[in-house]
C-alpha cells in the first residue's frame, strides 16, 4: 500500500512539474527592431512604442506572457524561421517577396509611404510640401536612396528609377541630407523625425506613393498562431485595443506628423 501511495505521489509531482514547465514555455516571443520610434523603440532600457503595445494587447488576448526580442529589421524573417521568435510585430509591410518566406496576418495598420526630399533638389525643381508623387515621378533625373529589402528601395525600383541601396536608415538619410541623393521614401515617422533633425537641408512631401499594409508574420505552416493573431486583429476595434492605442498615442502622432488625424492616420485604409 505504501508503495502504491509513493508511486502515485511521484506521478502527481512529475505531472505538476511538467504543467509548470509548459506554462513557462508558453511565452510569446515577439520580434521587432527597436530602432523606429514611436512604433518600436526603448524607454529607460525597456521596449516602448505603438507596436510594443500591440504585442502586449495580443498577449492579453491570447492569455500568454510576451517577451519582446530586439532584432535588426533585416534579420527578422531569419530569426522567425530559425525559431528565435514566434511572431514578428514590427511595422513590416506585406509584400509578395516576403510572403514567399512567411505567413502574414490580415493588415492591422496601413503606412503611407511619403518623401524625405533634399531641399536644394526641391528648390531646383519647384517642389513644395504640397507637391505630389506624380511631380517627383515626372523628374527623370531624380535619384533615390532606399534601404535593402524595404519598400523605400522597392517602390522607386519598380518605377524604373536607379536606386542606391543603403544598409540602414541613418546612412540613407545621410545621402539625402548631403544632397548626394534626392529622395528617400519611408513611412511618416522616420521621414518626420529626420526632417526635424535636418530642417535646413530637407523637406517633406506628404503625398504618398502607396498605403502599405502592415501585418504580423508567423512561420509558414503555423496555422494555429496565424488563426489566433487574425482573430485578435478582427476584434481590435470592437474589443477596445484600437481605442486604448488611440488614448496612448493620438497626441504624439499629431505632434510628430502635424498633418494627420492621430493614430487613425495608420488605422484607416482610406
Amino acid at each position: 500500500m505504501k508503495k502504491i501511495v509513493l508511486i502515485l505521489t511521484l506521478v502527481l509531482t512529475v505531472t505538476l512539474i511538467s504543467a509548470c514547465g509548459e506554462g513557462s514555455d508558453d511565452t510569446l516571443r515577439v520580434g521587432m527592431d527597436l530602432s523606429y520610434p514611436p512604433f518600436e523603440t526603448e524607454e529607460d532600457g525597456e521596449p516602448y512604442g505603438i507596436s510594443v503595445d500591440v504585442a502586449y494587447e495580443l498577449g492579453e488576448f491570447l492569455d500568454r506572457e510576451v517577451e519582446i526580442i530586439d532584432t535588426d529589421f533585416g534579420t527578422l524573417i531569419n530569426s522567425l524561421n530559425s525559431g528565435e521568435v514566434d511572431i514578428i510585430i514590427g511595422s513590416m509591410s506585406i509584400t509578395e517577396e516576403r510572403e514567399g518566406g512567411v505567413d502574414f496576418t490580415n493588415p492591422y495598420f496601413y503606412f503611407r509611404i511619403i518623401n524625405l526630399v533634399n531641399q536644394e533638389y526641391a528648390d531646383a525643381n519647384g517642389l513644395t510640401e504640397d507637391s505630389t508623387v506624380d511631380d517627383i515621378d515626372a523628374i527623370s533625373s531624380t535619384e533615390f536612396v532606399g534601404i535593402a529589402d524595404q519598400v523605400s528601395y522597392q517602390i522607386p525600383e519598380q518605377r524604373g528609377f536607379d536606386v542606391v541601396e543603403a544598409t540602414d536608415l541613418s546612412s540613407a538619410v545621410y545621402e539625402v541630407v548631403q544632397g548626394t541623393k534626392d529622395v528617400l521614401l519611408m513611412s511618416p515617422f522616420p521621414v518626420a523625425n529626420n526632417h526635424k533633425a535636418n530642417l535646413d537641408s530637407t523637406m517633406i512631401i506628404y503625398d504618398s506613393w502607396e498605403k502599405s499594409p502592415i501585418g504580423m508574420a508567423v512561420r509558414e505552416g503555423d496555422a494555429d498562431l496565424l488563426e489566433d493573431a487574425n482573430a485578435f486583429i478582427a476584434q481590435m476595434e470592437s474589443g477596445g485595443a484600437y481605442s486604448r492605442l488611440r488614448d496612448s498615442w493620438d497626441s504624439e502622432v499629431q505632434d510628430s506628423l502635424g498633418r494627420s488625424n492621430g493614430l487613425d492616420f495608420f488605422i484607416n485604409e482610406e
